[in-house]
Order: structure tokens, then C-alpha cells, then sequence
């Protein structure tokens, strides 16, 4: 790790001391940043996760839900993978106590690396192949599976070979959509589980159980973003629900843990941390007091929750210039990092806060001004219309609440090259130490992805 001392520095702050002392953290680690070097004229991009602030958030996950369940149940918060799909996340999260929730092979990879143990992790997914499912029975992992075919699928398998695997079905309670579409999970006709409420599902659910002594586990996902509390606890509700009923109708104790799944949603509108996994779990323990009363283990899936409010997309600005009476910043973080705000910025809407040529915070009369990217179409836009001290070149902005979801998760436009993404952390007298999560990308890099080995495939076809 390197290190640079100097004072936090607190602006852009509300909320709780911990959300103040977050900033405070972020506007250091910029500074820090410039200083040493990990964010100049030859490396305009960078990711910056705040290492203390995801500490923090996995302990108030497991506080949260300590203080309603019962002494002794048996309780695995996952990560949800997908939401940063970073090797050392994975892991400083398996230390601070949390398993992983995969969906793909490529996802069960990473958190095999990173020693997040298989009784640990969760297999979810719409369609997982013969192969992932019997990898996952072979190691032990909990599958859910999302439909009769695959629990079809699953029957062959387990006659097969020995698992130790927890077994469950995904139901879709039907409750409706939030304010994102895309992100609803428990509409009529969501692709995920399956549907509660269609004729004969319930029956056709309660049979596959009597039929199964070994199906233990239900699992659903109520939550995302855009969804509200009430709604996400009526999810679980029908869940808790079904379980009870499969319990009384087969006549035995078969379902033994419920999944509840995660998708607790982020206020993406200041620095305060809202919804708190204590508000949603109190809310839980109201709506479904049986969940916690001891008779039932618990599985979470939280994802962006965890990671959000701790990362931060830094950019250069590289020209600043006017159009049509308006400002407009020219930065290196556009689409090829923020690929949901700039196509849905209505749903997606990011924060930006702006620093000077050194990493300080920018002061000065606040402007209305574009914040653009640097991919070749018009609507390659962090911000438009956006308050901030006017830009300038060599200024820096830094899209807020990126955590999860952003730099993770690279799209290719233009060939733009992956930033380099590090953790951060105060360091022993007060300044800021840096760590390279995954390096910056190199143009070589990109070319042999783009079949820079095989120049000649096609012309010799």
C-alpha cells in the first residue's frame, strides 16, 4: 500500500457521523490519489473503493439481523457477486463474515479464488447447465433451483452422485414491479422462479416438496433497486407463507431455511446511508415474526447495499468548453463505466462532486454544466445541467455511489480501456494508503482480446 498524510477534509456530507466520516475518507483518498500519482495525465480513469466503509457495511448487515433472530439460528449473509465482481472484494467480505451468491461459473470462479468456502455459497440462476449444477452437488454448494426442469435436471443428478448440498426452489411471490422495470424481480411475469400465483403452481410447489424430502430450502427475491420496503417484506411474507404451508401439508419439518434473497435499495440523492439494513430487518421481524423465531435458518443475498456508498469513479477533465450558452465538461468516464446512466439516466441518476487539479474540493460560484465522457455518441453523459463549480481542464469530478455496478462491470465502447481500481484506507498517522485491486488496462491487453493473436483467421478462411 502507499501513503500520503494530510487532514480530511469534509464537504458534500448529511446524515449520520459514520456517512460524514465516509466522505471525509473519499475527499482524502482523491487528494491522495493525485499526490501519488494513481490519477493524472497518463492515467485519467481510476476506481476507488473505501475499504473501511465495506468493513463497515458487511458488520451492519450482520448486526441488523443479530438483533431480531433468535439465539443460535443459523444465518448466511452472500454477496451477491454480480454487484462487484472483483477478487479482493470477494475477499475482504469472506473476512468481515460473508459467503457469496454466484450465478455463473465465471462467478463461482471468483469466489473460489478469493477462499469464500462452498457451505458459504449460493448457486442462483435461470439457467444454469447440467454441468454448473453438477459441479455445484459436487462441491456442496446450496443450489436453488428456478424451475421444473431444472428440478427435473436435478432428480438425475443427485441419482447419480453423493451431495451434501442444500437444496431449495426460487418462487416469484407476484407482488409487482418497483420503479425500475428492468430490476423487478416479482411481477406476473418475471422470468426468475416460479410463479406463485399462475393456476396450479402452488400445488404443483407443495407435491414437488412431499415428493422430495431432500428439497430443504425456498428462496425468493422480492428487492432492487426502485423497490419499496413494504413491498419487498409482502415478498417474503408469501414465502414465509408457502414454507409453512409445505411444512403442515407433508406432515414434517422439511423446509428448514428460507432465502429471502437481498436487494435492499440505495439513496442514490445524498451521502446519508437509507434505507439501513436495521430499518429492513426491523420491518421483517413486524411483517413476518415467524421468520425469526428460531424455526427457520436464514439466507441473504445483499449486493449493491454492501458496496455502493463505499466506491467512488474518478475522471480527469480533459477539455472544458461551451455549447449552446451551456458548460460542458470533457472527462474520460462516460459509457464505458456508467453504462446504466448513460442509457437510463432517468432510473440511474448519479451524484458528482468536483475536485481541483490537486485533489482538493472545488470551490467556487456554481454553474449548470454537462459532465461528458469521451465515447463517440452524443448522449455519452454522466450529468447534464448538473451544479458544480465550473470545470476546467485538469480539474477532476468523481461519480459518487459507484461501488457496485459501475467499474466492475466494463462495456467496451470505443475500446476504451479499463480503469485500475483501488482500495483504500487511512493509514497509521492519518493519510491514505492505496491498494491495486485490479489493474489498469493496457493496450495490448485490449488487442489480444480482440483476436490481435489470430490477424489472419479470416483472410485465410
Amino acid at each position: 500500500m502507499r501513503h500520503s498524510g494530510t487532514k480530511h477534509n469534509n464537504h458534500h456530507g448529511d446524515g449520520r457521523p459514520d456517512d460524514a466520516e465516509r466522505v471525509a475518507r473519499r475527499d482524502e483518498a482523491v487528494r491522495s490519489a493525485v499526490e501519488q500519482g494513481l490519477l493524472g495525465p497518463d492515467t485519467p480513469l481510476v476506481g476507488l473503493l473505501d475499504v473501511v466503509g465495506i468493513r463497515d457495511s458487511a458488520a451492519a448487515l450482520r448486526a441488523a439481523f443479530e438483533a431480531v433472530v433468535a439465539p443460535g439460528t443459523a444465518v448466511l449473509h452472500a454477496f451477491a457477486v454480480k454487484a462487484a465482481p472483483l477478487v479482493p472484494v470477494l475477499r475482504l467480505l469472506r473476512e468481515a463474515g460473508i459467503g457469496a451468491e454466484v450465478a455463473s461459473p465465471g462467478e463461482l470462479a471468483l469466489a473460489g479464488a478469493a477462499g469464500v468456502e462452498p457451505g458459504r455459497t449460493v448457486l442462483d440462476s435461470p439457467a444454469k447447465t447440467a454441468q454448473e449444477l453438477r459441479e455445484a452437488l459436487a462441491l456442496g454448494i446450496a443450489v436453488n433451483a428456478d424451475n421444473p426442469q431444472e428440478l427435473e435436471r436435478i432428480d438425475t443428478l443427485i441419482r447419480e452422485t453423493t451431495t451434501s448440498s442444500p437444496l431449495g426452489m426460487r418462487v416469484n411471490p407476484q407482488v409487482g414491479a418497483g420503479a425500475i422495470d428492468a430490476l423487478s424481480t416479482a411481477t406476473a411475469t418475471s422470468k426468475f422462479g416460479v410463479a406463485l400465483r399462475d393456476e396450479g403452481a402452488r400445488e404443483w410447489l407443495i407435491r414437488a416438496y412431499a415428493e422430495r424430502p431432500w428439497l430443504t430450502r425456498l428462496h425468493a427475491h422480492s428487492g432492487s433497486q426502485g423497490v419499496p420496503l413494504s413491498l419487498m417484506a409482502r415478498g417474503i411474507a408469501e414465502c414465509y407463507a408457502l414454507a409453512e404451508e409445505i411444512n403442515r401439508r407433508t406432515g414434517r419439518r422439511q423446509i428448514d431455511t428460507i432465502d429471502i434473497g437481498g436487494g435492499l435499495p440505495v439513496n442514490f440523492t445524498s451521502d446519508a446511508t437509507t434505507p439501513t439494513y436495521a430499518q429492513y430487518a426491523r420491518l421483517l421481524a413486524e411483517a413476518v415474526p415467524g421468520l425469526f423465531d428460531g424455526r427457520y435458518g436464514l439466507v441473504t443475498e445483499f449486493g449493491r447495499s454492501l458496496l455502493a456508498k463505499h466506491g467512488s469513479v474518478v475522471a480527469r477533465v480533459e477539455y472544458a468548453k461551451r455549447a449552446g450558452g451551456r458548460a460542458v465538461a470533457i472527462t474520460h468516464a462516460g459509457v464505458q463505466v456508467a453504462t446504466r446512466t448513460v442509457y437510463a439516466p432517468g432510473a440511474w441518476p448519479l451524484r458528482i462532486a468536483a475536485y481541483d487539479a490537486e485533489g482538493h474540493p472545488k470551490e467556487g460560484p456554481v454553474v449548470a454544466q454537462d459532465v461528458a465522457g469521451p465515447a463517440c455518441f452524443a448522449g455519452d453523459l454522466l450529468a447534464v445541467a448538473h451544479p458544480l463549480p465550473l470545470l476546467e481542464p485538469g480539474d477532476h469530478v468523481a461519480a459518487l455511489d459507484t461501488g457496485a455496478y459501475y467499474f466492475a462491470h466494463h462495456y467496451a465502447y470505443n475500446s476504451l480501456a479499463r480503469p485500475g481500481v483501488y482500495g483504500y484506507a487511512p493509514g497509521a498517522d492519518g493519510g491514505t494508503r492505496f491498494a491495486v485491486v485490479r489493474d489498469p488496462q493496457t493496450v495490448e491487453e485490449i488487442v489480444a482480446e480482440s483476436g490481435g493473436g489470430r490477424v489472419g483467421a479470416l483472410t485465410e478462411l
